[in-house]
């Protein structure tokens, strides 16, 4: 407990520096908010409380990286929006006995695109991508207590033009086995540009987040509610409608509020497979059209583990023209080599 209250002023001053430096309006490196967990994003996309010896969820947030994760290997894909394509690899291993570091790299690759110049002439072809390099420690603060940074370098380059910035996510988690219950809170994306692409200066979307994750007694199913963009409160979005009448800008309290979370749900039966779904309003809003699909918002996920090896696997459609397909391969190699 003495730890812990040196920790939680550190927390809340960090919270209110962030919440007093963010501003409204749109930021540079949106793809660091895209996970690379097929589990997290069939639970919604965003998830800072899953605790399992799954090492793709610390990509949410490194409190979640543990001893339970040493000498994992994950290797994940994901077909995006857009012809986006987007792939990670990460690797864990213990520190002590508390302790627990890793390593990854995530790439996000965007497809071929015409190069063109002002006056729209073309000029050839060009194939932009981000690069993330991530190294993280976690450590156990006390047995229900523990906390994680994650260190990120990041590259873009976009036909002649490069850039390179620095961010850092921090983390702390609560668990409590006997209840199963877990309680977040992360700030992501700390940091900045360090090389930019020309004389504007491009931000990183810094942003607080919170979680809470609990299941009930004997029932197999574990909820989860998170709170991420709480830097702002006002999330407008245009409301495309059926087309009858004019696009619609919505801004009401319970919209705002929606916007904010994220709620998903899994089972919790077995330690060999899994079931996940997630619901995100954000996302349906923020695709709404004439042709929006009846899932947007909506993500599914599903994993199995036969011995020493994982294989996940999530679906999602946005919108008709835009469906989304993710899947995670896990190998624990100290159990490949016993």
């Amino acid at each position: 407990m003495q730890r812990l209250r040196l920790y939680i002023p550190v927390i809340v001053g960090v919270m209110a520096l962030v919440s007093a430096k963010a501003q409204d309006g749109s930021s540079a490196y949106n793809f660091l908010d895209i996970t690379t967990s097929s589990r997290i994003y069939g639970l919604g996309g965003v998830n800072i409380t899953l605790v399992d010896d799954d090492i793709t969820t610390a990509d949410q947030n490194p409190a979640l990286l543990g001893q339970e994760m040493t000498k994992q290997l994950s290797l994940s894909y994901m077909r995006y929006i857009g012809g986006t394509n987007v792939a990670g690899l990460r690797y864990a291993h213990a520190v002590g006995a508390h302790g627990t570091v890793a390593a990854g790299i995530q790439y996000f690759g965007y497809g071929s695109m015409k190069e063109t110049l002002a006056d729209g002439t073309i000029v050839g072809d060009f194939s932009p991508l981000d690069v993330s390099f991530s190294g993280a420690y976690s450590h156990d603060i006390n047995d229900y207590l523990r906390g994680g940074i994650d260190l990120k370098l990041l590259y873009s380059g976009y036909a002649e033009y490069s850039a390179f910035a620095i961010a850092t996510d921090l983390g702390l988690n609560y668990y409590n086995p006997e209840r199963d219950l877990s309680l977040s809170v992360v700030v992501a994306n700390l940091g900045g540009q360090v090389k930019r692409f020309n004389e504007s200066y491009d931000r990183l979307p810094i942003d607080v987040r919170l979680g809470w994750s609990q299941s009930f007694g004997n029932f197999p199913v574990r909820f989860s509610i998170t709170a991420w963009n709480l830097t702002k409160w006002h999330l407008p979005y245009v409301d495309a409608g059926d087309g009858t009448k004019e696009p619609e800008v919505k801004d009401k309290f319970m919209s705002n509020l929606f916007r904010h979370l994220v709620f998903g749900a899994d089972l919790v039966s077995s330690e060999k497979f899994y079931i996940g779904v997630g619901y995100n309003y954000k996302t349906r809003t923020d695709m709404s059209n004439y042709h929006r699909s009846f899932l947007s918002g909506l993500s599914l996920s599903a994993g199995i583990r036969v011995k020493s090896f994982g294989v996940g696997i999530a679906f999602a459609q946005p919108h008709n023209g835009a469906t989304t397909f993710m899947v995670n391969l896990n190998c624990n190699i100290q159990e490949l080599l016993n």
